[in-house]
């Protein structure tokens, strides 16, 4: 089994600490009257509850550091090197529809690299984690990305634009050029567990747009650490400040940009 370093550790704990807020919090919300605003709400509470643990317990042990989480925004800290990236729920609809599909997303950035990563579904106790150099993994097992190299044979993961969010146009145009020529595209509604999911091969590669720093941060970790390649929708490095990405296999990953630049 491998050995979590001590900050691996400081992250698994406060994760799974932060995780046992969200399943309490996830059992009641299936139990919720069907009602917008008193749902939503509920949802909002448990989003915040999470993220406070989360803060509460990173800045604990890491007290200098600079936090990015999706419900607080920017905290700079005293060490200008080391930067925290949250989101305390990924997959918040699925959440408030009782569908167990959501993760806790914690990441950190040290002089502009992500250096260690996790993903976590507390749902399904599925727990994704990395650190730069030393690989990913699924819980104790080693993750590779997919070996897949036909177009035709791979299931791509994507986000649709919903309601007031994204560009519907583009989006259409997207994946007009890829599902013609793939064996299937699948949208699930986490984009963290997407990406998760392609490092463990579950997946053959994702692309979005329009996504936070937070959405994104530990993914990239996972897939490059499981051996893939990871990009911006347009081929460059801007993942975390542009909010769009492209990630598969090195033999996969060229095709599906040279269709997201057919799309364009």
């Amino acid at each position: 089994m491998p050995t979590q370093s001590a900050l691996l550790k400081v992250m698994s704990d406060a994760v799974r600490k932060a995780a046992r807020g969200l399943n309490r919090d996830f059992g009641e919300v299936t139990e919720l009257q069907v009602s917008k605003k008193g749902a939503a709400d509920f949802v909002s509470a448990a989003d915040l509850r999470a993220e406070e643990t989360l803060f509460e317990e990173l800045m604990r042990v890491r007290p200098g550091y600079s936090f990015l989480g999706e419900e607080r925004g920017e905290i700079p800290g005293t060490d200008k090197t080391h930067r925290w990236i949250v989101d305390p729920l990924d997959g918040t609809t699925n959440f408030l529809h009782g569908i167990p599909h959501f993760a806790i997303n914690v990441a950190l950035e040290r002089d502009g690299l992500i250096v260690a990563a996790v993903t976590y579904n507390p749902a399904t106790h599925d727990f994704f984690w990395a650190e730069r150099g030393r690989g990913a993994f699924f819980n104790d097992k080693r993750l590779r990305v997919s070996a897949r190299t036909r177009m035709d044979e791979a299931v791509f993961a994507t986000g649709i634009p919903f309601l007031g969010h994204g560009q519907h146009g583009r989006f259409l145009k997207e994946l007009h050029q890829i599902s013609q020529r793939v064996a299937g595209v699948r949208r699930f509604g986490a984009a963290a567990l997407d990406l998760a999911w392609v490092a463990a091969g579950r997946f053959d590669g994702f692309w979005e747009r329009d996504l936070g720093a937070w959405d994104l941060a530990a993914g990239l970790l996972l897939v490059s650490e499981a051996g893939g390649m990871v990009s911006d929708a347009d081929g460059g490095e801007t993942m975390l400040t542009g909010g769009s990405i492209c990630a598969a296999n090195s033999t996969l990953h060229p095709l599906m940009l040279e269709r997201l630049k057919a799309a364009a």
